[in-house]
């Protein structure tokens, strides 16, 4: 926790060393900053390269994972335009005069290391391999659970499953030497370098980042995709709000309105998202 805390710490110097790096001419022009949780990061990346060629005098810096609570605190910090939330707010957190709007949701993913010889994992699986009970796969190779944050929506999510997954992730907490990945981007990196590991995902970070090094697996039989979680047949997400200052500029709003032209939605479909955005 103590470590996590430090990392949000370092959200506002994060952000000040990238205007201090960027060259003047990013200053030059009409500037929007956007920061948030990891997983959300790659879409947006990509909606803003095709923003920023059709109005070519606005420049968009999309900053490296905060996470959500890091968004919350840039944007009622003024310290960014646009936050990029993978939860719904927090109670202390809606009495910041926030607005937020709900623009899409991924499929929410178990997966692993490319090398693992495994296509799918069930809730059984899941229990047994956060318990501890379950350490080895069918080759004999360790399996090498990668946690997240308490504070993360994916443990969130997680624990949702069941009561039984929810007590399976309390134990999983105090197992010794267990691997934590604090950002979305650490725990990817780790799932892709570290053999038999195991852990979850977003289908859109998969796509987005084009995450070779990392293996997909269906959940109780299902495979997950924005057309399964269309027809209920896979049913877990991870949601994702845009959240802004009342009082935005024009170029914010802009740069959302982009987000819900045709151009925007395609692309926020093609890398594994359902959206919602109207």
């Amino acid at each position: 926790m103590k470590k996590y805390q430090k990392i949000l710490s370092k959200i506002l110097l994060i952000i000040a060393i990238y205007s201090f790096i960027l060259p003047s001419t990013a200053f030059a022009q009409h500037t929007i900053k956007i920061g948030g949780t990891g997983c959300a990061l790659g879409a947006i990346k990509i909606i803003s390269k095709d923003f920023e060629k059709a109005y070519p005098d606005i420049k968009v810096i999309v900053l490296p994972s905060i996470g959500s609570d890091g968004a919350i605190r840039a944007i009622s910090n003024g310290a960014i335009d646009i936050g990029l939330c993978g939860r719904p707010l927090k109670e202390n957190e809606t009495k910041l005069g926030l607005k937020v709007i709900e623009y899409a949701k991924t499929p929410f993913i178990f997966v692993a290391n490319k090398d693992v010889n495994i296509s799918d994992t069930d809730t059984s699986d899941i229990i047994k391999i956060y318990k501890g009970e379950k350490q080895k796969w069918f080759d004999g190779r360790r399996i090498r659970l990668i946690l997240r944050p308490n504070e993360e929506a994916d443990t969130l999510i997680l624990r949702k499953i069941s009561s039984e997954v929810n007590n399976a992730v309390d134990i999983s907490k105090s197992r010794l030497g267990m691997q934590v990945a604090l950002t979305d981007q650490e725990n990817a990196d780790k799932i892709e370098s570290i053999p038999g590991a195991f852990g979850t995902f977003t289908l859109t970070q998969f796509i987005a980042e084009k995450r070779s090094g990392i293996k997909i697996l269906s959940f109780n039989g299902v495979t997950p995709n924005t057309e399964n979680l269309t027809n209920g047949s896979y049913n877990l997400s991870k949601q994702f709000l845009i959240v802004i200052n009342k009082d935005s500029s024009a170029l914010v709003h802009k740069f959302i309105n982009f987000i819900k032209t045709q151009q925007g939605k395609d692309i926020l479909e093609n890398t594994g998202n359902l959206v919602i955005l109207k």
